[in-house]
C-alpha cells in the first residue's frame, strides 16, 4: 500500500479538444449521446524491423506522456513507433487481431483476460496514477468533498444532474461503469447519462460545455485544466486507483502476421527500465510541480492493495 497512498497524499494534481456540442437546457442521453467510438482503422504493416504498431489509450496521449516517451525509445533503439491511441477495449481488440505489437493500457480485469486468452506474452507493471469525480463549479449535486466515489455517483443519479462517459468501453468507463453496478444503478437507461463516444479529452470538453459531471484519469484532467471548469468534486478513495500495464502481443497467436515481436518486448523493457521510470516520475513536475504518473516497475499490484 506504500506507492498507493503516496499517490493519495499528493495534492490535486490535458492535447487537442474538439469543439463540443452546444448546451442544452434538458440533456438526454437519446438527444446528445453520440454514437458508438469509431473502431480504428488498423495501421498497415511495413514489413520492416524497424516500425513498431503501438497500441494504447487516449490518457496516455492527451496527457502528453507519449510525446516525452516515444521520441526518446525511438532515439534509443532506432525503432519507429505507428501510435494508435484509442479506448483500452479497442487498444486490447487491437492486439487480439495481430493489428499491433504492443499494448499499453490500464484496465487490470479486462487485461487479465487478454492474457488468458494467449494474447501477449508478458504483463508488465509500469506506473499508476488516480481517477477523479470532477463536475461544475457549482457543484449542483451537492457532491464536493464526499469521501465516497460511490456515494457521490448515487447523489448525482438521484439529482439527476447529467453526467458524461466516454462511453467507448476504455478503461476508464470500464471502472466507472463498475462503480455504477456497485451502486446499484443502471445509468444507461437513465435521461441525465450521456455517452461521448470519445477519448477523455474530448468527454472532458463536452462536459464542461454542458455543465455535467465525469470521471477522468488525474493527468488528462490536469493536462486540459487551464481549457474547462470542471474542478475536482471527489478524489483519493482507493477504487478510483488507475493501474497501467504494458503487454508484448504474442507472435505464436498470429501465423503468416508479421508481429514484430522483438520490437513489442523492446517497448515493454523500455518502460520498466530504471531511467525510464525515472522519466515517468518526473513528468509534469515542470508545468504542474507535481508528477502526473508513480513509476511502478519492480513492484506487484499486491503493493498498491489490488
Amino acid at each position: 500500500m506504500r506507492l498507493a497512498l503516496a499517490l493519495w497524499c499528493c495534492a490535486s494534481l490535458a492535447y487537442t479538444a474538439a469543439c463540443a456540442p452546444a448546451p442544452q437546457p434538458t440533456p438526454t442521453s437519446a438527444s446528445v449521446s453520440a454514437t458508438a467510438a469509431p473502431q480504428p482503422t488498423p495501421i498497415p504493416r511495413s514489413g520492416s524491423d524497424h516500425d513498431l504498431i503501438l497500441a494504447t489509450t487516449t490518457s496516455t496521449q492527451d496527457s502528453g506522456l507519449l510525446d516525452v516517451l516515444v521520441p526518446l525509445f525511438q532515439h534509443r533503439t532506432g525503432y519507429k513507433v505507428k501510435t494508435v491511441s484509442v479506448g483500452t477495449g479497442a487498444a486490447l481488440a487491437l492486439g487480439a487481431r495481430g493489428e499491433a505489437d504492443v499494448v499499453l493500457v490500464h484496465a487490470p480485469a479486462s487485461e487479465a483476460q487478454w492474457m488468458a486468452q494467449g494474447n501477449g506474452t508478458r504483463r508488465l507493471l509500469v506506473m499508476h496514477n488516480d481517477f477523479v469525480l470532477v463536475g461544475p463549479p457549482d457543484d449542483p449535486a451537492h457532491v464536493h468533498g464526499t469521501a465516497s466515489a460511490l456515494d457521490a455517483l448515487k447523489q448525482i443519479a438521484v439529482s439527476g444532474q447529467p453526467f458524461v462517459s466516454r462511453g467507448d468501453n476504455s478503461g476508464t468507463q470500464q471502472l466507472e461503469l463498475s462503480l455504477w453496478q456497485k451502486d446499484g444503478i443502471d445509468p444507461k437507461s437513465q435521461p441525465w447519462y450521456i455517452e461521448s463516444g470519445s477519448g477523455m479529452g474530448q468527454t472532458l470538453t463536452i462536459a464542461d460545455a454542458r455543465q455535467a459531471y465525469t470521471i477522468s484519469d488525474r493527468a488528462t484532467w490536469l493536462a486540459f485544466s487551464g481549457k474547462i471548469q470542471l474542478p475536482i468534486v471527489v478524489e483519493r478513495d482507493p477504487v478510483l486507483l488507475n493501474v497501467y500495464h504494458v503487454m508484448p502481443v504474442n507472435p505464436a497467436k498470429f501465423p503468416g502476421v508479421p508481429i514484430n515481436a522483438t520490437g513489442g518486448q523492446a517497448f515493454a523493457d523500455f518502460l520498466v527500465a530504471p531511467d525510464t521510470q525515472q522519466v515517468i516520475a518526473n513528468f509534469g513536475k515542470d508545468k504542474y510541480g507535481l508528477s502526473l504518473f508513480v513509476p511502478d516497475a519492480g513492484n506487484s499490484e499486491s503493493d498498491l492493495g489490488l
